[in-house]
């Protein structure tokens, strides 16, 4: 195959207190691959919302961002000490936050460390679509809160991709999960689960609705868990204070309060959270100190961003990508877009990061 040297990729151009714009791009391949380098033809590429802040506090401000990093692809060629893979594999991973190509250019160069080898069966735009919801989950669930077979879990927007991806997660390690709706439509959908995860004893014990009062929540855990708690809670974000709503947007209004969630913890609890500048108040440390609870802060970032676990990081993604071809992990299909609608399609999951998007090239 003839690969053409100049490619064309999709980048962000940010602007500080301004709309970030995203451009069209071309990219120069190098003639030489480095030594642990891999040179891949990229079939499918993820599209997930940019934090523009995490650029910005760890020094990588440049005037233009590569977009699309979660990549399907088959390896063209190998650098000369390169041990993982050969011409023709088929890969999956996710390019680091230092990659200079975005994943929607045709062909990218990126070290052997950041990919797994793909099984055949599973589809390209498939993984594309759910890795890094995949390693979300796995990093909430097996890293921060180290859940085990019988443990209790409380998902906020189990019908959200990364929500989903954590009840599947923990119903095959044995967990009992409980989840919220933010919609009639969600709410159906996640009622739909629980026989075909397990009619005789449905491991998704109860699905609760909060898109019309989120006051439900705590009454609807606490009878659920005979007025325990839950092991676990794997928040999609929270709300701070009381009374947010009135400037928030619809969407933040069906978050559940940072009391509502300390509330639902049992003794020795733990809460993954995804909010980036949660506080806590006073009263809030008290409780979670009497429950002698916990709080981690979900930041899937640190696996490309750090070095130190690597390996680690390889047999993660590896086990997500086998879990996700044996069935076990079953994402929502996404429905692929063409390469020249990939500027829009990118503009609407930065505006509504629950969206998801993924690109066939």
């Amino acid at each position: 195959m003839k690969i053409c040297s100049v490619m064309k990729g999709l980048y962000c151009r940010a602007v500080s207190d301004a709309e970030p714009k995203f451009v069209i791009q071309e990219m120069t391949l190098p003639d030489v691959l480095s030594s642990h380098q891999v040179r891949v033809q990229v079939k499918a590429c993820g599209l997930s919302p940019l934090d523009l802040k995490l650029f910005r506090d760890v020094g990588m401000q440049r005037d233009l961002i590569p977009v699309g990093r979660e990549v399907a692809g088959v390896v063209l060629q190998v650098g000369p000490k390169v041990t993982f893979f050969q011409p023709e594999d088929e890969v999956v991973g996710i390019l680091p936050l230092d990659s200079s190509f975005s994943g929607l250019c045709e062909v990218i160069d990126t070290d052997e460390y950041y990919l797994v080898q793909k099984p055949e069966k599973l589809s390209s735009v498939c993984v594309a679509a759910a890795l890094r919801d995949g390693l979300c989950a796995y990093t909430a669930l097996h890293t921060h809160a180290r859940m085990a077979a019988g443990h209790t879990l409380l998902v906020t927007d189990g019908a959200s991709s990364f929500g989903l991806m954590c009840i599947q997660l923990a119903c095959y390690h044995g967990a009992k999960v409980l989840t919220t709706s933010h919609s009639p439509q969600n709410h159906t959908f996640l009622e739909q689960l629980r026989p075909s995860i397990g009619v005789q004893d449905p491991l998704v014990a109860r699905v609760i609705p909060v898109y019309n009062s989120s006051s439900e929540l705590l009454s609807a855990v606490m009878e659920e868990t005979g007025g325990l708690g839950v092991d676990i809670v794997v928040d999609s974000g929270v709300h701070l204070h009381e009374g947010e709503e009135e400037v928030e947007s619809e969407e933040k209004k069906l978050l559940p309060h940072k009391h509502d969630i300390i509330s639902v913890l049992g003794v020795g609890g733990h809460w993954v959270t995804s909010h980036q500048d949660l506080q806590l108040d006073p009263p809030d440390c008290r409780l979670l100190y009497l429950k002698s609870a916990s709080v981690s802060f979900l930041n899937p970032e640190v696996w490309t961003a750090s070095s130190s676990q690597q390996g680690r990081y390889l047999h993660i993604l590896k086990d997500i990508v086998e879990k996700m071809s044996s069935g076990v992990l079953r994402p929502q299909p996404e429905e692929a877009v063409p390469l020249y609608e990939a500027t829009v399609a990118m503009e609407t999951v930065q505006r509504h990061p629950k969206t998801k998007a993924v690109v066939q090239l």
